[in-house]
């Protein structure tokens, strides 16, 4: 059997070309009308009220024209952070406590710690732009050590208050007659 004994009888395919192409213009015709089908249905039904900006003016069509508006509000929206090296391993400083206190072993913290101090030892031999950097690298073993303590104290508040939930719980269980 050939390929063509093979495919499904197309009537467009088997006339001349010109019938195929009026064929598909009346069907691009009809899909404008189809999509504005839609569109009218979708309004009539409310899809697009009350649509985020709605009424608002258009940012990033002020007086001036920036070329990189989108990029701006990219940045913001993501929380994208451009900063030289030595601001960026300053905010990274300040934030590693919070960082090491979600880790959950001793091997995480020491890979977290000597990560922040091999971008620290890059940042001074990199010749980049921006502020000089002073950021100190950290000793592991501190901060393994501070890590400890401060996840001891966390479970010694936890098991206070599930102390204090279970009594809570007990007093609560109790009796009315023997409330008094």
């Amino acid at each position: 059997m050939s390929e063509q004994e093979s495919q499904p009888p197309n009537r467009e395919r088997d006339a001349d070309p010109r019938a195929a192409r009026e064929a598909a213009a009346k069907r691009m015709e009809h899909q404008t009308q189809w999509v504005e089908l839609q569109l009218r249905r979708a309004m009539e039904r409310g899809d697009f009220d009350n649509l985020p900006g709605y009424g608002k003016p258009i940012e990033g069509l002020g007086t001036e024209h920036d070329p990189d508006w989108w990029l701006k509000k990219l940045i913001e929206r993501e929380h994208v952070s451009v900063l030289p090296p030595s601001l960026q391993i300053r905010k990274d400083d300040a934030e590693l406590d919070g960082v090491l206190d979600k880790l959950p072993t001793e091997s995480d913290v020491r890979r977290e710690v000597e990560d922040f101090n091999e971008r620290v030892r890059r940042a001074r031999i990199q010749p980049l732009g921006g502020p000089p950097m002073i950021t100190p690298e950290r000793d592991v073993e501190a901060e393994v050590a501070a890590w400890r303590t401060r996840r001891d104290e966390r479970r010694a508040a936890q098991r206070a208050a599930l102390r204090l939930q279970e009594t809570a719980k007990k007093e609560h269980r109790r009796h009315w007659w023997k409330r008094r």
